[in-house]
């Protein structure tokens, strides 16, 4: 998995990525948790989240965030992050011009951004939001949400509450023309500690589904 450094508006962005296993393969974009508590690209979550795309054959990109690890800039609450994605999903597709789909996942504060992603990039058909911070950020601009996709939440949260995102999962719902599937650890917290392996087995039975029942409808 080669290291790549690329470039963002605020200067240079590390990254990993994964070529695809095909020429025309579909992309993945991962996004990491909050810089100021520690969150990188080298997360568990992201680093699991970036493998199910991988091992599916995507060309899959992970990356630090503006100010993190050797990616320059400093954090801009948000702003400059969402930037940040849009610069790295540019630098993806640039190698992967073919690619028939285009997925974006994010992990908590990148689970927010991965969101305000897709409302700006059309070409972002599926999602996958792990524990998105409903009660820490304002989710209000998925008005509509143009793509289904899978939100994964853990009970036992003690940064997120269940409850935020539980009600952000009903209000998507009620939309027409998209599916939010929704994935509920028992028992799991922030960072899934001890809950990694069954929290990455619904991502990838979401992901097998998916890819299954677009290949089918395509006729694949």
């Amino acid at each position: 998995m080669p290291d790549v450094i690329f470039n963002g508006p605020e200067g240079r962005l590390e990254g990993r990525y994964q070529p695809g296993k095909t020429p025309n393969a579909p992309v993945a974009l991962i996004l990491h948790p909050h810089p100021q508590f520690g969150g990188t690209m080298n997360n568990k979550v992201v680093y699991h989240l970036f493998h199910a795309f991988a091992q599916r054959g995507f060309a899959t990109l992970r990356f630090n965030f503006r100010g993190v690890g050797r990616s320059q800039g400093e954090f801009d609450n948000g702003i400059g992050e969402l930037s940040d994605a849009a610069a790295a999903l540019d630098w993806l597709q640039t190698f992967n011009t073919d690619a028939p789909a285009t997925w974006v996942a994010g992990f908590s504060f990148g689970a927010w951004i991965s969101m305000q992603l897709l409302m700006r990039r059309p070409e972002i058909q599926g999602f996958i939001s792990v524990a998105p911070p409903a009660d820490k950020y304002d989710f209000t601009f998925l008005a509509p949400c143009p793509s289904s996709g899978l939100m994964v939440q853990g009970t036992a949260d003690d940064i997120v509450a269940p409850a935020s995102v539980q009600k952000l999962i009903e209000k998507l719902k009620q939309q027409k023309a998209i599916t939010i599937d929704q994935s509920i650890i028992e028992g799991g917290d922030h960072f899934f500690e001890g809950k990694l392996e069954e929290m990455i087995g619904e991502v990838n039975a979401y992901l097998d589904k998916r890819l299954l029942n677009e290949a089918l409808s395509s006729g694949g």
